[in-house]
Protein backbone atom coordinates (compact mmCIF):
# COMPACT_ATOMS: atom_id res chain seq x y z
CA UNK A 1 0.00 0.00 0.00
CA UNK A 2 1.31 3.47 -0.91
CA UNK A 3 2.34 5.40 2.20
CA UNK A 4 3.01 9.06 2.77
CA UNK A 5 6.43 9.26 4.43
CA UNK A 6 8.29 12.22 5.99
CA UNK A 7 12.09 11.94 6.12
CA UNK A 8 13.99 14.22 8.51
CA UNK A 9 17.43 15.20 7.22
CA UNK A 10 19.15 14.74 3.86
CA UNK A 11 22.47 13.06 4.58
CA UNK A 12 23.66 9.84 2.96
CA UNK A 13 21.37 7.63 5.07
CA UNK A 14 18.28 9.79 4.54
CA UNK A 15 18.80 10.08 0.80
CA UNK A 16 19.43 6.35 0.56
CA UNK A 17 16.26 5.52 2.50
CA UNK A 18 14.21 8.03 0.49
CA UNK A 19 15.31 6.44 -2.77
CA UNK A 20 14.39 2.93 -1.65
CA UNK A 21 11.07 4.07 -0.19
CA UNK A 22 10.14 5.97 -3.34
CA UNK A 23 11.09 3.03 -5.52
CA UNK A 24 8.68 0.91 -3.46
CA UNK A 25 5.87 3.24 -4.50
CA UNK A 26 5.62 5.55 -1.50
CA UNK A 27 5.14 9.33 -1.50
CA UNK A 28 8.33 10.58 0.15
CA UNK A 29 9.14 14.10 1.36
CA UNK A 30 12.52 15.14 2.80
CA UNK A 31 12.83 18.02 5.27
CA UNK A 32 16.36 19.46 5.61
CA UNK A 33 17.17 22.20 8.14
CA UNK A 34 20.10 23.66 6.15
CA UNK A 35 20.15 25.50 2.83
CA UNK A 36 21.55 22.55 0.89
CA UNK A 37 21.13 18.79 1.02
CA UNK A 38 23.86 16.47 2.26
CA UNK A 39 23.76 16.55 6.04
CA UNK A 40 27.36 16.32 7.21
CA UNK A 41 28.52 15.92 3.61
CA UNK A 42 28.09 19.46 2.39
CA UNK A 43 30.31 21.63 0.20
CA UNK A 44 32.15 24.94 0.75
CA UNK A 45 32.85 27.07 -2.31
CA UNK A 46 34.89 30.24 -1.94
CA UNK A 47 36.96 32.36 -4.33
CA UNK A 48 37.21 29.55 -6.88
CA UNK A 49 38.13 26.91 -4.28
CA UNK A 50 35.94 23.87 -3.56
CA UNK A 51 36.04 21.88 -0.31
CA UNK A 52 34.08 18.93 1.02
CA UNK A 53 32.93 20.13 4.44
CA UNK A 54 32.67 16.62 5.86
CA UNK A 55 33.58 13.15 4.50
CA UNK A 56 36.64 13.13 2.24
CA UNK A 57 37.54 9.41 1.84
CA UNK A 58 35.91 7.17 -0.78
CA UNK A 59 36.36 3.57 0.35
CA UNK A 60 34.34 0.41 -0.33
CA UNK A 61 33.38 1.22 -3.93
CA UNK A 62 31.38 -2.00 -4.07
CA UNK A 63 28.84 -0.55 -1.60
CA UNK A 64 28.24 2.47 -3.84
CA UNK A 65 27.92 0.17 -6.86
CA UNK A 66 25.39 -1.95 -5.02
CA UNK A 67 23.37 1.10 -3.97
CA UNK A 68 23.09 2.57 -7.46
CA UNK A 69 22.68 -0.94 -8.94
CA UNK A 70 19.52 -1.38 -6.87
CA UNK A 71 18.01 1.31 -9.12
CA UNK A 72 19.50 -0.07 -12.34
CA UNK A 73 22.09 2.71 -12.28
CA UNK A 74 25.85 2.97 -11.91
CA UNK A 75 27.98 5.51 -9.99
CA UNK A 76 29.33 6.60 -13.39
CA UNK A 77 25.82 7.75 -14.31
CA UNK A 78 26.26 10.50 -11.73
CA UNK A 79 29.97 11.12 -11.13
CA UNK A 80 33.44 10.24 -12.41
CA UNK A 81 35.51 8.04 -10.11
CA UNK A 82 39.32 7.89 -10.14
CA UNK A 83 41.57 5.54 -8.18
CA UNK A 84 44.28 7.38 -6.28
CA UNK A 85 47.92 6.41 -6.69
CA UNK A 86 49.35 6.53 -4.14
CA UNK A 87 46.25 6.00 -2.05
CA UNK A 88 47.70 8.19 0.68
CA UNK A 89 50.95 9.08 2.43
CA UNK A 90 51.79 8.64 6.11
CA UNK A 91 54.22 11.19 7.53
CA UNK A 92 56.28 10.26 10.58
CA UNK A 93 58.78 12.30 12.57
CA UNK A 94 61.76 11.02 10.60
CA UNK A 95 60.24 9.39 7.52
CA UNK A 96 57.25 9.21 5.22
CA UNK A 97 55.64 6.11 3.74
CA UNK A 98 53.43 6.15 0.63
CA UNK A 99 50.68 3.53 0.43
CA UNK A 100 50.40 2.22 -3.13
CA UNK A 101 47.29 1.55 -5.14
CA UNK A 102 47.55 -2.25 -5.02
CA UNK A 103 48.65 -4.88 -2.52
CA UNK A 104 51.85 -5.88 -4.33
CA UNK A 105 53.15 -2.30 -4.15
CA UNK A 106 52.20 -2.10 -0.49
CA UNK A 107 53.96 -5.39 0.29
CA UNK A 108 57.12 -4.06 -1.36
CA UNK A 109 56.89 -0.91 0.78
CA UNK A 110 56.45 -2.98 3.95
CA UNK A 111 59.53 -5.04 3.06
CA UNK A 112 61.60 -1.87 2.79
CA UNK A 113 60.51 -0.84 6.26
CA UNK A 114 60.61 -4.27 7.98
CA UNK A 115 62.32 -7.15 6.25
CA UNK A 116 60.12 -10.24 6.05
CA UNK A 117 56.89 -8.31 6.71
CA UNK A 118 55.31 -8.93 3.30
CA UNK A 119 54.27 -12.50 4.11
CA UNK A 120 52.50 -11.69 7.39
CA UNK A 121 50.90 -8.74 5.58
CA UNK A 122 49.54 -11.07 2.91
CA UNK A 123 48.20 -13.40 5.63
CA UNK A 124 46.66 -10.47 7.51
CA UNK A 125 44.95 -9.12 4.38
CA UNK A 126 43.72 -12.60 3.44
CA UNK A 127 41.98 -12.79 6.82
CA UNK A 128 40.70 -9.24 6.39
CA UNK A 129 39.35 -10.13 2.95
CA UNK A 130 37.53 -13.15 4.38
CA UNK A 131 36.07 -10.99 7.15
CA UNK A 132 35.01 -8.38 4.60
CA UNK A 133 33.19 -11.03 2.59
CA UNK A 134 31.37 -12.24 5.72
CA UNK A 135 30.57 -8.70 6.86
CA UNK A 136 29.11 -7.62 3.55
CA UNK A 137 27.25 -10.85 2.79
CA UNK A 138 26.13 -11.87 6.27
CA UNK A 139 26.16 -9.01 8.74
CA UNK A 140 25.97 -5.37 7.68
CA UNK A 141 22.79 -5.77 5.65
CA UNK A 142 20.90 -7.02 8.72
CA UNK A 143 18.69 -4.62 10.69
CA UNK A 144 20.03 -5.19 14.21
CA UNK A 145 16.72 -6.40 15.66
CA UNK A 146 18.05 -9.62 17.19
CA UNK A 147 21.36 -11.10 18.38
CA UNK A 148 20.54 -14.15 16.25
CA UNK A 149 21.34 -12.05 13.17
CA UNK A 150 25.01 -12.48 14.10
CA UNK A 151 24.81 -16.26 14.23
CA UNK A 152 25.65 -17.81 10.88
CA UNK A 153 27.89 -20.76 9.99
CA UNK A 154 30.50 -18.22 8.87
CA UNK A 155 30.41 -16.04 11.98
CA UNK A 156 30.46 -19.01 14.38
CA UNK A 157 33.88 -19.87 12.98
CA UNK A 158 34.97 -16.30 13.70
CA UNK A 159 34.03 -16.08 17.39
CA UNK A 160 37.64 -15.48 18.35
CA UNK A 161 37.68 -12.41 16.13
CA UNK A 162 35.11 -10.79 18.41
CA UNK A 163 37.11 -11.56 21.56
CA UNK A 164 40.49 -10.25 20.46
CA UNK A 165 41.07 -6.73 19.16
CA UNK A 166 42.67 -5.18 16.09
CA UNK A 167 45.64 -3.73 17.97
CA UNK A 168 46.56 -7.06 19.56
CA UNK A 169 46.39 -8.89 16.24
CA UNK A 170 48.45 -6.29 14.39
CA UNK A 171 51.17 -6.27 17.05
CA UNK A 172 51.46 -10.04 16.99
CA UNK A 173 52.49 -9.91 13.35
CA UNK A 174 54.41 -6.63 13.03
CA UNK A 175 57.08 -5.08 15.23
CA UNK A 176 57.88 -1.85 13.41
CA UNK A 177 55.80 0.91 15.06
CA UNK A 178 55.27 2.70 11.74
CA UNK A 179 53.74 -0.36 10.12
CA UNK A 180 51.64 -0.91 13.24
CA UNK A 181 50.28 2.64 12.95
CA UNK A 182 49.47 2.17 9.26
CA UNK A 183 47.60 -1.07 9.91
CA UNK A 184 45.72 0.33 12.90
CA UNK A 185 44.67 3.48 11.06
CA UNK A 186 41.69 2.13 9.01
CA UNK A 187 39.60 1.18 12.06
CA UNK A 188 39.59 4.83 13.10
CA UNK A 189 36.84 5.17 10.50
CA UNK A 190 34.71 3.07 12.88
CA UNK A 191 35.08 5.73 15.55
CA UNK A 192 37.00 3.75 18.17
CA UNK A 193 40.60 2.95 19.04
CA UNK A 194 42.23 -0.23 17.68
CA UNK A 195 42.43 -1.53 21.26
CA UNK A 196 38.62 -1.30 21.59
CA UNK A 197 37.74 -2.60 18.14
CA UNK A 198 37.08 -6.35 17.71
CA UNK A 199 39.53 -8.16 15.43
CA UNK A 200 36.75 -8.95 13.01
CA UNK A 201 36.73 -5.32 11.98
CA UNK A 202 40.13 -5.69 10.36
CA UNK A 203 37.99 -6.04 7.25
CA UNK A 204 38.65 -2.29 7.07
CA UNK A 205 42.24 -3.17 6.16
CA UNK A 206 40.94 -5.03 3.13
CA UNK A 207 38.83 -1.99 2.24
CA UNK A 208 42.09 -0.02 2.39
CA UNK A 209 44.75 -2.28 0.83
CA UNK A 210 42.48 -4.56 -1.18
CA UNK A 211 39.86 -2.23 -2.67
CA UNK A 212 41.86 0.97 -2.72
CA UNK A 213 41.16 4.65 -2.21
CA UNK A 214 39.11 6.53 -4.79
CA UNK A 215 38.08 10.10 -5.53
CA UNK A 216 34.90 11.37 -7.18
CA UNK A 217 35.88 14.18 -9.53
CA UNK A 218 34.68 17.42 -7.97
CA UNK A 219 34.68 15.92 -4.47
CA UNK A 220 32.52 13.73 -2.26
CA UNK A 221 29.63 16.13 -2.62
CA UNK A 222 29.19 14.87 -6.18
CA UNK A 223 27.83 11.65 -4.64
CA UNK A 224 25.25 13.65 -2.70
CA UNK A 225 24.27 15.50 -5.87
CA UNK A 226 23.96 12.17 -7.67
CA UNK A 227 21.76 10.73 -4.93
CA UNK A 228 19.65 13.89 -4.88
CA UNK A 229 19.12 13.58 -8.64
CA UNK A 230 18.24 9.90 -8.28
CA UNK A 231 15.78 10.66 -5.47
CA UNK A 232 14.06 13.33 -7.53
CA UNK A 233 13.95 11.02 -10.55
CA UNK A 234 12.09 8.60 -8.28
CA UNK A 235 9.62 11.30 -7.24
CA UNK A 236 11.04 12.35 -3.86
CA UNK A 237 10.14 15.90 -2.84
CA UNK A 238 12.92 17.82 -1.05
CA UNK A 239 12.47 20.88 1.14
CA UNK A 240 15.58 22.72 2.38
CA UNK A 241 15.58 25.46 5.06
CA UNK A 242 12.89 23.35 6.71
CA UNK A 243 13.89 22.24 10.21
CA UNK A 244 11.49 19.79 11.83
CA UNK A 245 10.44 21.18 15.20
CA UNK A 246 8.37 18.27 16.48
CA UNK A 247 7.42 14.70 15.64
CA UNK A 248 3.65 14.35 16.04
CA UNK A 249 2.25 11.37 17.96
CA UNK A 250 -1.45 10.66 18.58
CA UNK A 251 -3.05 9.28 21.74
CA UNK A 252 -2.65 5.73 20.44
CA UNK A 253 1.14 6.15 20.25
CA UNK A 254 1.28 6.36 16.47
CA UNK A 255 3.49 8.83 14.62
CA UNK A 256 1.16 11.01 12.58
CA UNK A 257 3.46 13.61 11.04
CA UNK A 258 5.87 16.46 11.70
CA UNK A 259 5.73 20.11 12.62
CA UNK A 260 7.76 22.33 10.27
CA UNK A 261 7.95 26.11 10.65
CA UNK A 262 5.03 26.03 13.05
CA UNK A 263 2.80 24.06 10.68
CA UNK A 264 1.66 20.52 11.44
CA UNK A 265 1.84 18.20 8.43
CA UNK A 266 0.28 14.74 8.39
CA UNK A 267 2.20 11.63 7.30
CA UNK A 268 1.63 7.91 7.68
CA UNK A 269 5.25 7.24 8.64
CA UNK A 270 8.07 9.40 10.01
CA UNK A 271 11.72 8.50 9.44
CA UNK A 272 14.53 10.52 11.01
CA UNK A 273 18.03 10.49 9.58
CA UNK A 274 18.99 13.39 11.81
CA UNK A 275 21.14 12.84 14.90
CA UNK A 276 19.37 10.11 16.88
CA UNK A 277 19.58 11.85 20.25
CA UNK A 278 18.25 15.09 18.74
CA UNK A 279 15.49 13.20 16.92
CA UNK A 280 14.17 11.84 20.20
CA UNK A 281 14.10 15.34 21.69
CA UNK A 282 11.46 16.12 19.03
CA UNK A 283 9.19 13.73 20.94
CA UNK A 284 7.43 14.12 24.27
CA UNK A 285 9.58 12.54 27.00
CA UNK A 286 7.30 9.51 27.43
CA UNK A 287 7.88 8.50 23.81
CA UNK A 288 11.68 8.55 23.96
CA UNK A 289 13.39 5.16 23.98
CA UNK A 290 16.71 6.29 25.41
CA UNK A 291 17.35 8.43 28.48
CA UNK A 292 20.02 11.09 28.82
CA UNK A 293 21.98 8.71 31.06
CA UNK A 294 21.91 6.13 28.25
CA UNK A 295 23.57 8.55 25.85
CA UNK A 296 26.05 9.71 28.50
CA UNK A 297 27.31 6.16 28.98
CA UNK A 298 27.87 5.48 25.27
CA UNK A 299 31.23 5.72 23.52
CA UNK A 300 30.97 8.29 20.80
CA UNK A 301 33.27 8.65 17.85
CA UNK A 302 35.44 11.77 17.95
CA UNK A 303 34.53 15.25 17.00
CA UNK A 304 36.93 17.23 14.80
CA UNK A 305 38.52 20.59 14.34
CA UNK A 306 38.66 21.15 10.58
CA UNK A 307 40.30 23.96 8.64
CA UNK A 308 39.57 24.77 4.99
CA UNK A 309 42.49 26.76 3.61
CA UNK A 310 43.06 28.41 0.25
CA UNK A 311 46.76 28.66 -0.75
CA UNK A 312 47.92 30.97 -3.54
CA UNK A 313 50.58 28.53 -4.78
CA UNK A 314 51.09 24.83 -5.47
CA UNK A 315 52.51 23.03 -2.46
CA UNK A 316 55.42 20.59 -2.34
CA UNK A 317 55.82 17.14 -0.82
CA UNK A 318 52.10 16.39 -0.50
CA UNK A 319 49.66 13.81 -1.87
CA UNK A 320 45.88 13.90 -2.14
CA UNK A 321 45.54 12.29 1.33
CA UNK A 322 48.22 12.78 4.01
CA UNK A 323 48.28 11.38 7.55
CA UNK A 324 50.61 13.18 9.94
CA UNK A 325 51.51 10.48 12.47
CA UNK A 326 54.61 12.31 13.66
CA UNK A 327 53.50 12.42 17.30
CA UNK A 328 52.33 9.86 19.85
CA UNK A 329 49.22 8.10 18.48
CA UNK A 330 48.31 6.40 21.76
CA UNK A 331 48.65 9.61 23.75
CA UNK A 332 46.34 11.46 21.39
CA UNK A 333 43.83 8.58 21.49
CA UNK A 334 43.92 8.62 25.30
CA UNK A 335 43.21 12.34 25.31
CA UNK A 336 40.14 11.71 23.14
CA UNK A 337 38.63 8.64 24.80
CA UNK A 338 39.88 8.79 28.39
CA UNK A 339 40.86 12.34 29.33
CA UNK A 340 38.33 14.13 27.10
CA UNK A 341 40.60 17.14 26.73
CA UNK A 342 42.26 19.10 23.94
CA UNK A 343 45.34 17.16 22.76
CA UNK A 344 48.76 18.49 23.67
CA UNK A 345 50.46 17.33 20.48
CA UNK A 346 47.78 16.16 18.05
CA UNK A 347 48.00 13.92 15.04
CA UNK A 348 46.25 15.43 12.04
CA UNK A 349 45.09 14.63 8.53
CA UNK A 350 45.57 16.85 5.49
CA UNK A 351 43.69 16.51 2.23
CA UNK A 352 44.43 18.38 -1.02
CA UNK A 353 41.96 17.35 -3.70
CA UNK A 354 43.57 19.88 -6.05
CA UNK A 355 46.62 17.58 -6.33
CA UNK A 356 44.62 15.09 -8.41
CA UNK A 357 41.54 17.16 -9.25
CA UNK A 358 42.74 20.59 -10.46
CA UNK A 359 39.21 21.91 -10.86
CA UNK A 360 38.82 22.16 -7.07
CA UNK A 361 41.22 25.15 -6.85
CA UNK A 362 42.14 28.07 -9.13
CA UNK A 363 45.10 27.48 -11.45
CA UNK A 364 48.39 27.56 -9.60
CA UNK A 365 46.66 27.26 -6.21
CA UNK A 366 45.99 24.48 -3.69
CA UNK A 367 43.02 23.72 -1.46
CA UNK A 368 43.87 22.34 1.97
CA UNK A 369 41.57 20.45 4.33
CA UNK A 370 43.21 19.90 7.76
CA UNK A 371 41.50 17.78 10.42
CA UNK A 372 42.38 17.14 14.07
CA UNK A 373 40.32 14.42 15.84
CA UNK A 374 38.96 15.66 19.18
CA UNK A 375 36.93 14.38 22.08
CA UNK A 376 33.25 15.32 21.67
CA UNK A 377 31.83 17.89 24.06
CA UNK A 378 34.97 19.99 24.43
CA UNK A 379 34.98 23.74 24.96
CA UNK A 380 35.25 25.35 21.53
CA UNK A 381 36.45 28.96 21.27
CA UNK A 382 37.99 31.11 18.51
CA UNK A 383 41.16 31.32 20.58
CA UNK A 384 41.52 27.54 20.77
CA UNK A 385 40.92 27.21 17.03
CA UNK A 386 43.68 29.75 16.32
CA UNK A 387 46.04 28.03 18.73
CA UNK A 388 45.60 24.68 16.99
CA UNK A 389 45.78 26.19 13.53
CA UNK A 390 49.25 27.47 14.44
CA UNK A 391 50.23 24.03 15.73
CA UNK A 392 49.10 22.37 12.50
CA UNK A 393 50.73 24.93 10.20
CA UNK A 394 54.04 24.82 12.08
CA UNK A 395 54.17 21.03 11.90
CA UNK A 396 53.03 21.00 8.29
CA UNK A 397 55.77 23.43 7.28
CA UNK A 398 58.39 21.42 9.14
CA UNK A 399 57.37 18.01 7.81
CA UNK A 400 56.93 19.12 4.19
CA UNK A 401 59.99 21.39 4.25
CA UNK A 402 58.30 24.52 2.93
CA UNK A 403 56.87 27.84 4.07
CA UNK A 404 53.14 28.22 3.51
CA UNK A 405 51.76 30.65 6.11
CA UNK A 406 52.37 33.72 3.93
CA UNK A 407 50.58 31.99 1.05
CA UNK A 408 47.24 31.62 2.82
CA UNK A 409 44.47 33.49 1.01
CA UNK A 410 41.80 32.56 3.55
CA UNK A 411 40.83 29.95 6.09
CA UNK A 412 37.51 28.75 7.43
CA UNK A 413 37.03 26.40 10.39
CA UNK A 414 34.46 23.91 11.66
CA UNK A 415 34.48 22.42 15.15
CA UNK A 416 32.38 21.16 18.07
CA UNK A 417 30.04 24.14 18.22
CA UNK A 418 29.39 23.91 14.46
CA UNK A 419 28.60 20.20 14.61
CA UNK A 420 26.02 21.05 17.27
CA UNK A 421 24.48 24.04 15.53
CA UNK A 422 24.59 22.75 11.94
CA UNK A 423 23.70 19.09 12.55
CA UNK A 424 22.21 18.97 16.08
CA UNK A 425 25.02 16.53 16.78
CA UNK A 426 25.19 15.03 20.27
CA UNK A 427 28.12 16.71 22.06
CA UNK A 428 29.30 17.85 18.65
CA UNK A 429 30.46 14.38 17.58
CA UNK A 430 31.54 14.11 13.95
CA UNK A 431 31.11 10.40 13.19
CA UNK A 432 28.26 9.09 15.33
CA UNK A 433 28.61 6.26 17.83
CA UNK A 434 31.77 4.15 17.88
CA UNK A 435 31.62 0.52 16.75
CA UNK A 436 32.96 -1.09 19.92
CA UNK A 437 32.06 -4.68 20.86
CA UNK A 438 29.19 -3.54 23.10
CA UNK A 439 27.93 -1.07 20.49
CA UNK A 440 27.67 -3.43 17.54
CA UNK A 441 24.62 -4.66 15.60
CA UNK A 442 21.61 -5.23 17.91
CA UNK A 443 23.41 -3.36 20.71
CA UNK A 444 23.12 -0.06 18.83
CA UNK A 445 20.03 2.21 18.97
CA UNK A 446 17.16 0.66 17.05
CA UNK A 447 16.10 1.47 13.51
CA UNK A 448 12.47 1.13 14.62
CA UNK A 449 11.01 2.87 17.66
CA UNK A 450 9.78 0.54 20.35
CA UNK A 451 7.53 3.21 21.82
CA UNK A 452 6.00 4.92 18.79
CA UNK A 453 4.42 2.98 15.95
CA UNK A 454 5.41 4.12 12.44
CA UNK A 455 8.50 5.98 13.69
CA UNK A 456 11.91 4.94 12.37
CA UNK A 457 15.53 6.09 12.49
CA UNK A 458 18.57 5.78 10.25
CA UNK A 459 22.16 7.00 10.13
CA UNK A 460 25.46 6.77 11.95
CA UNK A 461 24.11 6.25 15.47
CA UNK A 462 22.12 3.16 14.51
CA UNK A 463 23.09 0.09 12.43
CA UNK A 464 25.43 -0.70 10.88
CA UNK A 465 27.54 2.22 12.18
CA UNK A 466 29.63 5.27 11.29
CA UNK A 467 30.93 6.09 7.84
CA UNK A 468 29.55 6.82 4.39
CA UNK A 469 29.12 3.23 3.10
CA UNK A 470 27.40 2.14 6.35
CA UNK A 471 25.07 5.14 6.02
CA UNK A 472 24.03 4.00 2.54
CA UNK A 473 23.36 0.55 4.00
CA UNK A 474 21.45 2.01 6.96
CA UNK A 475 19.07 3.70 4.53
CA UNK A 476 18.37 0.42 2.78
CA UNK A 477 17.87 -1.44 6.06
CA UNK A 478 15.32 1.01 7.42
CA UNK A 479 13.45 1.13 4.10
CA UNK A 480 13.20 -2.68 4.21
CA UNK A 481 11.90 -2.53 7.79
CA UNK A 482 9.27 0.03 6.86
CA UNK A 483 8.13 -2.18 3.99
CA UNK A 484 7.99 -5.19 6.33
CA UNK A 485 6.01 -3.49 9.12
CA UNK A 486 3.66 -1.26 7.16
CA UNK A 487 1.83 -3.81 5.04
Amino acid sequence: MRKKIAVIGSGFASLSAACYLAKAGNEVTIFEKNQTVGGRARRLEKDGFTFDIGPSWYWMPDIFERFFGDFDKKPSDYYQLDKLSPAYKVVFEDDEIPIGDDLEKIKATFEQVESGSSKPLQDFIDTASDNYDIAIKNLVYRPGESPLELVTPQTVKKLGAFVSNVSRDVRKKFKNPKLVSILEFPVLFLGATPQNTPSFYNFMNYADFGLGTWHPKGGMYEIILGMKTLAQELGVEIHTNSPVERILVNNNGNATGVQVKGTEQEYDIVLSGADYHHSETLLDTKYRQYSESYWEKKTFAPSSLIFYVGFDKKLKNIEHHNLFFDTDFEKHAHEIYEDAKWPEDPLFYANFTSVTDPGTAPEGCENGFFLIPLAPGLEDTPELREQYFDIVMNRFEKRTNQKVKDNILFKESFCVNDFKSEYNSYKGNAYGMANTLLQTAFLRPNLRSKKVKDLYFTGQLTVPGPGVPPSLISGKLVADLIKKHSR
